[in-house]
């Protein structure tokens, strides 16, 4: 059976000759590979010609077979080269191991980072400097474990411009907030406040894990598709997990008093803001209620009683 590869313009890439309709994608691209060796399998991206009235053309996932599309003999797909890959574990994996390692090169080296200003300012750390740096840790390596042994990606890879961009916010905000919350002359709030919204923030941060751990069984290996979010708080919140890490960070900055960890909170609920309204409205479209699919119930989106 051969099938037509042409690039997003028309012009023709190359043709195919695979073994027949029940030939999965996956073993498709792994032959347009070998026909194109720039183009290893997870830069493809295969779609098929638009329709008369369709908008955005239907993409193959790479467990389905060429069947499952209505391919046959002659059948024509357009191909996207989405650039340079890297895998979304690795992009994660170094965009929170850079904030592990920056934020505390601040706190034990202080006279590389403040010449001079030893002698003016109280010796030793505060105890919200201290707590901050334990928090802070314990963030990223919570983290960095679920990406490892928690989370389940739909995508397998992202474009490689992307660890550059994440890392660069990651490991900028980490100098940033650790400049100044281990500044010399930083001064702390009161005792009280520190430790109250520390371990608040601490239960924020094990709500965000049991979320977290909910999401990871919702799909089973292998198993595409969407499902409804269910139990603790997900009965009540849409991105319940982007919630916790939202509050979590507010009570980080309460607990320090520090306008760099407010600018730092207020840039991340802003970017998880978008991604709560994408996928609430995703989750809505598709759990519609119509032809036996499930109605989705009525949820806040991320951060009650704002919205």
């Amino acid at each position: 059976m051969k099938l037509k590869i042409v690039s997003r313009s028309g012009n023709q890439v190359c043709e195919l000759d695979v073994a027949g309709a029940d030939e999965t994608v996956s073993e498709m691209k792994k032959q347009l590979h070998q026909v194109k060796k720039k183009l290893y399998p997870s830069r493809q991206r295969l779609t098929l010609p638009l329709k008369a009235g369709e908008t955005r053309a239907t993409a193959l996932e790479n467990g389905a077979k060429l069947s499952d599309y209505g391919l046959g003999d002659g059948s024509v797909l357009q191909l996207k080269d989405l650039g340079p890959q890297v895998g979304y574990a690795t992009v994660f994996f170094w965009e929170y191991f850079g904030p592990l390692i920056v934020y505390p090169l601040f706190y034990f080296f202080p006279k590389v980072f403040y010449p001079g200003m030893r002698s003016e300012a109280p010796r030793g750390h505060h105890l919200a400097q201290h707590l901050a740096l334990y928090y802070w840790s314990f963030h990223y390596i919570k983290r960095i474990l679920e990406t490892f042994y928690v989370h389940k990606f739909g995508h397998d890879t992202m474009p490689v411009a992307n660890l550059f961009r994440n890392s660069a916010y990651y490991w900028g905000f980490a100098a940033f907030v650790s400049y100044f919350i281990n500044h010399p002359l930083y001064t702390p709030p009161r005792v009280e406040q520190t430790l109250v919204a520390f371990a608040l923030a601490m239960v924020c941060q094990l709500c965000n894990f049991r979320c977290h751990l909910i999401l990871s069984s919702l799909r089973k290996p292998g198993e595409k598709g969407y499902k409804i979010p269910r139990g603790f708080l997900f009965e009540y919140i849409t991105c319940a997990n982007y919630t916790m890490e939202v509050w979590g960070w507010v009570l980080f900055t309460i607990a320090v008093q520090a306008l760099p960890a407010a600018i730092f909170g207020t840039v991340g609920t802003l970017q998880m803001t978008q991604w709560a309204l994408q996928k609430h409205k995703r989750l809505r479209k598709i759990f519609d209620g119509k032809e036996g699919r499930p109605k989705y119930p009525r949820r806040w989106i991320m951060l009650p009683p704002l919205f």
